[in-house]
């Protein structure tokens, strides 16, 4: 991944209502581990969600694209909140 745009860090917090998409999620995670610092996982069995939260330090870039690939699959909700460093 190219780093162009402001540097920011921050947390990015994913809710998979699809199960089926795990392993979809996880595989677009991979290809940015560069700029994932943290991740924690806690599968949420009783509504049958996975909870993902992620602390992230990259380009502005890398983090909008990373969001925004997650962001595209079905049963999959993503929110970021980030500052400037």
């Amino acid at each position: 991944m190219g780093v162009t745009g402001e540097q920011r860090i921050g947390v990015i917090g994913i809710v998979i209502e699809d199960r089926a998409q795990a392993p979809r999620v996880n595989s677009i995670l991979s290809s940015y581990a560069d700029v994932i610092v943290g991740r924690m996982g806690i599968p949420y069995r009783e509504k049958g969600l996975a909870v993902i939260s992620l602390i992230v330090d990259g380009s502005t870039d890398q983090i909008g694209a990373l969001t925004g690939k997650l962001g595209q699959l079905s049963g999959v909700q993503v929110k970021s909140a980030l500052v400037t460093r």
